[in-house]
């Protein structure tokens, strides 16, 4: 048998419905049109696939994001990956922006799954080959895989935003402890000082922010996370950030889930900016609300992978 060789494959690129508009991007950036395909529904709900392109020796990327509706999306990303393995797909390459379920990535206490574990499994027992995320909650989830996962990282955009906004007096804070490394290399990369917010999580909704590490009086902060959910943590951090002096408050996370009660509290924190990226379709009216694209990070992924060129410059952090 020949082995797969990317330069003798044809390059194809396919949506799922999750994040349309970003697949879209990212083939334009890369100068094709996305494949032709139905996902839709059987009359009782179950998901329905027709690819209508050839895929037989192709490599193929699929791009997903396992955002609302979680199952729904995950269930159309592993069909749509056995309907292309079964077509004859040379290679699959999964790219999927938001990775859900990957905050339940241990056993923190008795009786409880790792999802982020189990979707690995599912992935690659659908026949995809390799995956591309972004910002994955714990970068450890790489190791629950046993195919090649290029984990890139949304600080290429951030950094590159923050520069343009010229703030003086700049400090970077982690919204809590543990997202404090996170925001040590964002503070390196933008010559800022750093600071800490002290929280207790109280229930999956609430949570309680306590003191702040650093001094943040009359200071220009960024409070940086990879998501932000209910919305909960980021909105206490601001208000607590304000009564101790700051400046001007603004919140950067890649990935905008923005569920329950998450509009209301970002509404009424006193947030300068609220900066995302595109990985989730955002359609939140916040007027605040500052949407960056990562197409052309991704793209650039994709181009390098079908070339057989190395993916590591992109997983610098700028």
């Amino acid at each position: 048998m020949t082995p797969f060789s990317p330069a003798n494959a044809p390059m194809l690129l396919f949506s799922g419905n999750s994040n349309r508009s970003l697949s879209e991007a990212i083939a334009s950036y890369l100068g094709v049109s996305l494949g032709s395909c139905e996902v839709g529904r059987f009359p009782d709900g179950e998901v329905r696939v027709k690819f209508k392109a050839d895929v037989r020796g192709a490599d193929v990327f699929l791009i997903q994001s396992t955002c609302t509706p979680v199952n729904d999306h995950l269930v159309e990303l592993l069909i749509m990956a056995d309907a292309l393995r079964r077509a004859s797909a040379a290679r699959i390459t999964a790219v999927i922006p938001y990775f859900g379920y990957s905050r339940q990535d241990r056993k923190d206490e008795g009786r409880v799954p790792i999802t982020a574990k189990l979707v690995a499994d599912l992935l690659q027992a659908s026949g995809i080959n390799r995956v591309v995320t972004l910002d994955l909650h714990a970068a450890q989830i790489q190791g629950f895989f046993n195919i090649p996962v290029d984990h890139l990282y949304a600080s290429r955009v951030f950094t590159k935003y923050v520069r343009q906004l010229e703030l003086p007096d700049l400090v970077v804070a982690s919204p809590d402890a543990g997202g404090m490394k996170q925001a040590w290399g964002y503070s390196k990369r933008l010559d800022a000082y750093l600071a800490v917010v002290e929280k207790r999580r109280i229930s999956g909704e609430d949570v309680e922010v306590g003191f702040v590490i650093g001094d943040v009086a009359n200071k220009n902060v960024v409070i940086i996370d990879d998501m932000i959910s209910t919305g909960g943590s980021v909105s206490k951090a601001a208000q607590l950030l304000k009564e101790k002096g700051a400046r001007k408050v603004f919140v950067m996370a890649t990935h905008a889930i923005f569920c329950g009660r998450a509009v209301e509290k970002l509404r009424n924190a006193p947030f300068e900016e609220i900066i995302v990226t595109d990985t989730i379709p955002v359609t939140a009216n916040i007027e605040r609300l500052k949407v960056l694209s990562v197409a052309e990070l991704l793209g650039e992924a994709v181009h390098r992978i079908h070339s057989n060129k190395s993916v590591s410059t992109l997983f610098q952090r700028l």
